[in-house]
């Protein structure tokens, strides 16, 4: 698979479009009218403020402590890069904040402390301890972040967690627990190298000790050597304590013979001669960022039989810290906890490790575009496994229980795990599914629209993704000219302009537009200033000839337009069946509306048409289709002509025999509210409509972006459907991201 690459203008667009930094903060009241701001602040708010005086612990009722936790650093070892200070740091703590989010439904907020001072930075994170459920520190250069989390977690009542130590060392636990099982050996048995006597390395073979493995077995390297009992040089009281008697004096002398090697330090620390001399089925951790010790084929062109894990995302087995962090914190908050101790950090690595074993849904294998089964390739979860949220906190809140750090035990552990379930994001891991197939595909895309700016984004963002090839159509001087505007100047090496004038496939293109549209009152002389100065047609010739695997247009021109074009070259309208779906996103659901592209006032057979088409797309993106053909009345009340087809297009699909769910005509809150619908027990759906088949283009349209303006939704499309090439046609005010969906899409054929 392609390595994604990105450049530095576009992560600091990411980060200023469209609002500067990544998250915001919204009201979960309404905050309407006079009543409203009563009850929000003075007088209403007086009466849960003096609940929580009387009681404390109602703080959990009555406020956001519960579900909010602090990311806090001193911005002292950002990432790779060092000391950047507080605010050098914040666009990190604000990316940590939204992983809270977007993984475990955690509400977050980063704070940046302007302090290298441990004692002013304790004091601070304590007298802020009132307002939140837990604390995250992150990017804390050692030794002061053992200083500093030891001295907070024995002042405050709730969870303090480093997690550029445990954070690693849960998952690499996890990832060892299942290494060992493959390889028949037992944790207490084994000799375990570490490499990196940092933050992580010494939290990965601390926690390593809780669950088993001997002190003596341990061995700890950093930059001087082996950390032996004796040693002054480079000694900390954290080294200390994993200082072993020994004679060995050198990680190659070290790795002699150990089973298992954790390297948490940098790029090349570990060679092949090492490798060699390691016990039968090594176990390797490199976990050096960005570049581990020694890469998988490195090792294993010495060791075929060794088990390797990285931190990289595009080797097999990554040590990914999201896997541990949100799920850990979700637990504890669940359980109002006053710690996060080391029996729900091992509950988590054990209920991480069970997970892998267990089979792959097929969510999951058709988001990474292969088969994912438990062995030497697969010993941790994808990040991106939706059993996560409610596998791992369950075992996390369990452990607390039972070993008394929750305030408040959860009783009902079934209705806990459904109500984990209502939290996961199903669009996220639908999205996330598409991207991976995308990246499996490597379709040649084609932009038709290589002279505007958006579309130029788009394409290098394409390229740099890992997505394929991407094919510009424009002039190569013009092309050059913009990218270096936007500063992409070098990528026009990397992209490949194609030029219509200059194309040696031009009287090929004009022959199949001449004969499509002969009878259309073409001419020759039509047909030339259609297929040599029309970017939308040539990128539609270049596509009907198999010179590109999918079609991006739409960006300049308005859809109707462009469709008008593209049929110039495929059958792609309303006689022929194609149909425009979007998808709209918000709030964690996702719903598909159509047609919002192609019919202008279908009937009910052309209804049925369009269910069929937007059935198609709803299983490209991994939903199961449940249909409703919607109106504004419900199975025949009140009484209208216009509703008469909506009424009539089910009994279509009857007649045909379609294997998905369907049913109507209703209004819309009775297709997406279960209590609407109970008032209609004889109704067919088993679920929440997630097709809504509207009655005419202008009622998807004013939907749609009504949705989009007023509700802040995410739309998605439309998706052209119902054709026999990949097209996409995007609206006039896409943005590059928007377009770079589109292209996405298209490389999935989804449609």
């Amino acid at each position: 698979m392609a390595r994604q690459k990105f450049t530095r203008e576009e992560a600091l667009a990411f980060h200023l479009e469209p609002t500067p930094g990544k998250w915001e903060v919204q009201a979960t009241v309404p905050m309407a009218t006079q009543r409203d701001l009563s009850l929000a602040y003075s007088p209403g708010v007086a009466v849960p403020c003096e609940e929580i005086a009387r009681d404390p612990e109602l703080a959990y009722d009555y406020t956001n402590k519960g579900n909010l936790v602090a990311v806090i650093s001193n911005g002292t070892a950002v990432l790779g890069l060092g000391n950047l200070g507080a605010l050098g740091g914040k666009p990190v703590m604000e990316g940590k904040s939204v992983l809270f989010k977007r993984f475990a439904d955690v509400n977050s907020i980063d704070i940046e402390l302007d302090t290298e001072d441990p004692d002013a930075f304790c004091q601070a994170v304590k007298l802020m301890g009132p307002t939140f459920g837990g604390i995250n520190l992150e990017d804390i250069k050692a030794p002061e972040c053992f200083i500093i989390e030891q001295r907070l977690k024995e002042e405050m009542d709730i969870p303090v967690f480093h997690d550029d130590q445990h954070g690693t060392a849960v998952i690499c636990a996890a990832g060892l627990i299942n290494a060992l099982h493959l390889s028949g050996k037992k944790i207490e048995d084994v000799k375990i190298v570490l490499n990196g006597a940092g933050a992580a390395g010494i939290a990965c073979i601390e926690l390593l000790k809780s669950m088993g493995a001997r002190h003596e077995n341990c061995i700890c390297c950093d930059t001087k050597g082996v950390i032996y009992q004796g040693r002054t040089e480079g000694m900390n009281q954290w080294k200390s304590a994993h200082a072993v008697k020994t004679d060995l004096r050198t990680l190659e002398e070290a790795m002699a013979d150990a089973d298992v090697f954790l390297g948490v330090s940098v790029k090349g620390a570990v060679t092949q001669d090492m490798v060699k001399s390691m016990a039968d089925k090594p176990v390797i951790f490199a976990m050096a960022n960005p570049d581990p010790e020694i890469t998988p084929e490195e090792a294993q062109e010495v060791r075929p039989d060794a088990i390797v894990a990285t931190g990289r995302s595009d080797y097999p087995n990554q040590v990914n810290n999201v896997l541990g962090f949100p799920y850990l914190f979700r637990g504890a908050l669940d359980i109002h906890a006053r710690a996060i101790n080391d029996e729900m950090k091992i509950a988590c690595a054990e209920a991480l490790a069970a997970l892998a074993r267990e089979d792959v849904p097929d969510e999951v294998a058709v988001a990474y575009g292969k088969a994912l089964t438990f062995g030497r390739d697969y010993i941790i979860p994808t990040p991106f496994d939706p059993r996560l949220i409610y596998t791992i906190p369950p075992a996390v809140a369990k452990a607390g229980m039972d070993t008394g750090a929750a305030r408040r035990p959860i009783v009902d552990m079934d209705g806990y795990d459904q109500s984990l379930k209502q939290r996961l994001d199903p669009t996220a891991s639908i999205l996330q599914g598409i991207t991976s197939r995308a990246r499996q595909a490597q379709a040649r895309m084609i932009f038709a629209e290589g002279d505007d700016p958006r579309v130029l984004r788009a394409a290098v963002m394409y390229q740099r993704g890992g997505f394929g090839q991407a094919l510009v159509v424009g002039r190569e001087q013009d092309v050059a000219d913009k990218l270096e505007a936007a500063g992409l100047g070098d990528a026009i090496r990397e992209i490949e302009v194609v030029n219509a004038r200059n194309s040696r496939y031009l009287e090929t293109y004009k022959e199949l537009l001449y004969t499509r549209n002969q009878r259309t009152g073409m001419d020759r002389q039509d047909v030339h200033r259609l297929a040599a100065r029309d970017r939308h047609v040539f990128g539609a010739l270049m596509l009907a000839h198999g010179h590109g695997d999918g079609l991006v247009t739409g960006a300049t021109r308005k859809s109707a337009h462009v469709l008008r074009l593209v049929n110039h070259v495929f059958d792609a309208d309303a006689a022929h069946g194609a149909a425009g779906v979007t998808a709209v996103v918000l709030n964690g659901r996702i719903v598909l509306i159509a047609d919002t592209l192609v019919h202008e006032w279908p009937d009910e057979n052309d209804l049925a048409n369009i269910a069929e088409r937007a059935a198609g797309v709803a299983r490209h993106l991994g939903l199961e289709p449940r249909v409703a053909f919607v109106s504004f009345s419900t199975f025949g009340y009140p009484v209208s002509e216009r509703a008469d087809k909506m009424h009539r297009a089910p009994d279509v699909l009857d007649a045909r025999g379609v294997d998905f769910e369907y049913e109507g005509e209703m209004t819309v809150d009775v297709a997406l509210n279960a209590r609407a619908r109970e008032a209609y027990p004889f109704q067919r759906l088993t679920g929440s409509a997630n097709i809504l088949v509207v009655p005419a283009r202008h009622s998807s349209s004013i939907s749609v972006k009504l949705l989009q303006e007023m509700g802040g939704a995410t739309v998605i499309g439309p998706i052209l459907s119902g054709i026999d090439q990949s097209i996409q046609i995007c609206s006039t005010n896409s943005t590059a991201n928007d377009i770079l969906n589109m292209a996405v899409l298209a490389a999935c054929k989804v449609g």
